[in-house]
């Protein structure tokens, strides 16, 4: 007999099989507006009082920020004690792009081919970011049953209309001509014999415009701009953090202060476009929540931006996706791809019951396993934690024998490599912290509000998604807003002139600091997450 799950388990297994007949003729009904807020509110960790702490200074003082930003907001600049020679300049160029993943790559190849001398600087490798971790595919209404409007209309609703309309109006507007972009780039996107793209539905879509390349379509997409990037000789400086930006005495952005992650030795980049495309915050561990993130996620670009000036918004609403593998232990928290449940899983408590429909929006699927998990009807496993079922099985009942090999082979062999054959047996899965809904605050054109010449790209902005994000958004999120801000910056650059160099708003801010009795004692950004375990 197949058994590579404790025996616990394998009796809730039992209970799954005895259900699944039933359950693949009907799937549970959507819930309504009425019962998916009362689900939220009791729920979701964003509504978890205890998780969070007023923001003490800056632009969003009296605000709430997750503990663990808060903590970071409060710190101070480790530049507050060095002595940084300004009037040394070691890179010179007219758009600093500070990030290397979707949103940075993407937005240096337009500002290169607009003309502009541009820098990528990237505290890792270019492309270890959370793009090359995104699985599902990327949303656009290219479709003849679909259109840009429909397209609005999901991502408004399902962000709870707390989205900015100039910027969700251009996510979906330019959607089309993202994908035909990246098509011509060389992106190897799923088609169908005659060339037509294949598309599936996702979470609170009503159309299937979910385009993908298998379930590693961010890292097809990552693969094929940082080879564009390098292709056309861009310069990208890795290893090697922005830990401050710099401004003149006009208050333009003007810069960074960049910190060699191996050695830490400083240098000084002056730019007359600075873009902040420096992406997550799932190393921050909200709540102490596994993450899907990549290593570098640690919000350090809300953090630069916050300390000069510009205002956060909805800082204090987190996406956590509901699929995060909880069974075995060594892939905790990793990425189960929705596509799994837009081919055909069901979500099944222990008992056997499809108690909520597969694609239900992510912050209302993620709200209910938790309720199935505190109510007694999750899965156990070894260590305490619980999880429900993701029934794989189905997707191969129901598409076919291969479907799961063909459609999501990244899953199939994560989970083989633990002896778990995902096309026999159920996966077990609990929420995973998956992406930051909020970020700095932009205009339509990515440019921050306060700060002249400060654009933001990708996921450290905020306005775009509302207060929740739609599968296949985030990746059209950085192509989208990473290209924009690349051609803004170009032309923006043109008509900048830049003054003296300085990091007098550091100082500033830690006298708000002292005077609010709000410092933490800290520095920040974080960098890095911290996991190494000091004995006593």
């Amino acid at each position: 007999m197949y058994t590579p799950y404790p025996e616990n388990m394998m009796e809730s297994i039992k209970k799954v099989e005895a259900t699944r007949a039933q359950r693949m003729k009907t799937e549970p009904a959507r819930l309504t507006a009425d019962e998916k807020d009362s689900l939220l509110k009791a729920f979701h960790p964003d509504y978890n009082p205890e998780a969070f702490a007023e923001i003490k200074v800056g632009p969003n003082k009296g605000q709430k920020a997750p503990l663990e930003l808060a903590e970071m907001l409060h710190s101070t600049s480790r530049l507050l004690k060095e002595d940084i020679d300004l009037t040394k300049i070691d890179y010179d160029v007219d758009v600093l792009v500070i990030g290397g993943g979707g949103a940075g790559a993407s937005c240096a190849i337009e500002a290169h081919n607009a003309g502009a001398n541009v820098m990528i600087v990237t505290k890792l490798r270019i492309g270890d970011a959370n793009t090359m971790m995104a699985e599902g595919g990327i949303q656009a209404a290219d479709k003849e049953n679909d259109s840009p409007v429909q397209h609005y209309l999901d991502c408004f609703g399902g962000g709870h209309f707390a989205a900015r309309p100039e910027l969700v109006k251009r996510l979906v507007m330019e959607a089309p001509d993202a994908i035909r972009w990246l098509n011509e780039l060389g992106v190897e996107f799923d088609k169908e014999d005659d060339g037509r793209m294949v598309t599936t539905h996702g979470g609170g879509t009503s159309r299937k415009r979910m385009h993908a390349a298998k379930d590693y379509s961010g890292a097809e997409i990552m693969r094929t701009i940082r080879d564009e990037v390098l292709n056309l000789g861009i310069p990208v400086v890795e290893f090697t953090s922005a830990v401050e930006l710099l401004k003149d005495e006009k208050g333009q952005a003007a810069g960074a202060v960049l910190m060699n992650m191996e050695t830490g030795d400083y240098a000084v980049a002056r730019a007359k476009t600075v873009v902040i495309a420096t992406g997550g915050a799932g190393r921050m561990h909200y709540q102490g929540f596994p993450t899907s993130n990549h290593y570098g996620a640690t919000a350090d670009g809300l953090v630069l931006g916050y300390r000069a000036g510009a205002p956060l918004l909805y800082q204090d609403s987190i996406q956590y996706h509901p699929t995060g593998a909880v069974y075995p232990s060594q892939i905790l928290g990793a990425l189960v791809t929705e596509k799994v449940r837009s081919v055909g899983a069901q979500l099944v408590n222990a008992e056997g019951e499809a108690y909520i429909h597969p694609l239900e929006t992510r912050d209302v699927n993620a709200s209910g396993v938790i309720r199935e998990c505190r109510e007694g009807r999750g899965v156990e496993v070894p260590g305490g934690q619980k999880g429900v079922w993701l029934d794989t099985p189905m997707i191969e009942m129901l598409g076919g024998e291969g479907t799961i090999e063909k459609r999501i082979p990244a899953m199939f062999r994560m989970y083989m490599n633990y002896g778990i054959d995902m096309r026999k047996v159920p996966i077990l899965i609990y929420p995973t912290l998956h992406y930051q809904n909020g970020g700095l605050e932009i205009d339509g054109d990515g440019f921050t509000k306060v700060i002249p010449n400060l654009l933001v790209a990708g996921e450290a902005a905020g306005g775009i998604h509302g207060r929740n994000r739609l599968m296949g958004n985030s990746l059209l999120d950085v192509i989208v807003f990473g290209r924009n801000a690349g051609k803004k910056a170009a032309a923006k650059c043109q008509q900048v002139e830049l003054g003296t160099l300085n990091l007098d708003h550091i100082g500033a801010y830690d006298a708000e600091l002292t005077e609010a009795g709000a410092a933490t004692g800290e520095v920040s950004p974080k960098l890095l997450p911290k996991y190494a375990r000091h004995e006593r």
